[in-house]
């Protein structure tokens, strides 16, 4: 089984057409799941849903806890992408052992179709989560990253290695 924490970012973002602000309803996942025809045995857990910039140490100590906690040796997170690297040192920090960690997010929301990264990347995620040796990851852009060696590239809008 695979276990998918949700903690909110742009994945999630609902797009309010009056005030032109993004906001929190629900979690995307389960329709993205449906509409891949996913057939991978999965447990879906939203932790909270935040702004990855609002994330704090108490949200990213409730994720570890519930990485630790979860029976599943293979573990994705969908977060924000400001702050996912942050987060993924924490855990990497944490040594959460025989655990795959795969943290991933997306550039635009899934609600707004198929202009959306999110899609492809949650796909990625899954994938890797699947493969990988015990470890904590980014999945972003089709690629994998090992927690320590990757960054947003703010001027492009994709993930990069630091040390190519």
């Amino acid at each position: 089984m695979i276990q998918i924490f949700v903690t909110g970012g742009t994945f999630d973002k609902e797009y309010n057409f009056i005030t032109g602000e993004l906001y929190f309803k629900d979690t995307h996942l389960k329709q993205m799941f449906e509409r891949g025809r996913c057939t991978l045995d999965i447990d879906v857990k939203t932790l909270m849903m935040v702004d990855s910039l609002e994330m704090t140490d108490d949200d990213r100590h409730i994720i570890e806890t519930n990485c630790r906690r979860s029976k599943s040796k293979n573990i994705i997170i969908t977060h924000g992408t400001d702050t996912i690297v942050q987060t993924a040192s924490w855990l990497a920090k944490a040594a959460i052992p025989e655990k795959t960690i795969v943290l991933t997010g997306a550039m635009i929301p899934y609600a707004f179709g198929t202009s959306s990264d999110g899609f492809f990347n949650l796909g990625s995620a899954l994938a890797f989560a699947e493969v990988l040796p015990q470890g904590v990851y980014v999945a972003m852009n089709g690629r994998y990253f090992d927690w320590n060696n990757v960054r947003k590239n703010r001027k492009t809008g994709f993930f990069e290695e630091l040390n190519q």
